[in-house]
């Protein structure tokens, strides 16, 4: 699978769903109400939104190598339909109509087309955020600890059929996500750091939908077998 900024398969950092048995790890602060508190107070936030707008970081890593830092702004529409559009590099796009995604990078003139459900690209889990979030059925065990004006949230993935092994989250005092760390089971990360979120913004439909520029190549993403560069 060749992808420009993400080794294979990452089902996006937290699909959905949240059931029983979350234990927290050992060593982790707070009693076991505090972290229920926490993980009830983000997955309300999230679910009660049906739109989301927000400037994004985004950082790549794999085997200690760093690939340059990328910005840009993320609008998420329920269900499962989002639209990752980069000022850094410019033109760069990943959009999600609810069914399919597709990856387009100017400097190629290439789009590289999966569906929402078999995409390897770790943004696409993002789609949790207006989904069924919900840490219990994702996580096998979670735990808080001391962060920075707030509070990390440290979850295990609850199999091995996701392509992450580890999901990180920053929580604020009002339960938005500053931040966003997610360790692929090739030990790869992909950070993100998020600013100025706003819940429930008026959004145009036609944003999600991919309209390829003239000379576009389009490509299977699962069939391509190649690496990302």
């Amino acid at each position: 699978m060749r992808q420009s900024d993400v080794k294979t398969w990452v089902y996006r950092v937290l699909a959905f769903g949240l059931g029983c048995g979350l234990l927290p790890l050992l060593g982790a602060s707070g009693s076991q109400s505090a972290l229920d508190s926490l993980l009830t107070g983000v997955e309300h936030r999230y679910n009660g939104a049906h739109t989301l707008a927000v400037d994004f970081s985004e950082t790549y890593s794999i085997l200690g190598r760093a690939k340059r830092p990328e910005s840009g702004t993320l609008v998420l529409r329920k269900p499962g339909r989002m639209r990752w559009s980069y000022n850094q590099p410019p033109g760069k796009l990943f959009v999600s109509d609810g069914k399919q995604v597709f990856l387009y990078t100017p400097e190629d003139n290439r789009a590289e087309k999966s569906t929402l459900k078999a995409s390897e690209d770790m943004r696409a889990p993002m789609a949790f955020l207006l989904g069924k979030l919900n840490f219990g059925k994702e996580f096998k065990r979670c735990a808080a600890r001391a962060g920075d004006g707030g509070t990390w949230l440290d979850c295990e993935a609850a199999n091995d059929r996701v392509p992450y092994e580890k999901v990180s989250m920053l929580i604020s005092p009002d339960y938005s996500i500053e931040q966003l760390r997610v360790t692929g089971r090739d030990q790869s990360e992909l950070a993100f750091t998020f600013n100025n979120e706003v819940l429930n913004p008026k959004v145009n439909a036609a944003e999600f939908q991919f309209s390829p520029p003239p000379g576009t190549e389009i490509v299977d993403a699962v069939n391509t077998g190649s690496e990302g560069s």
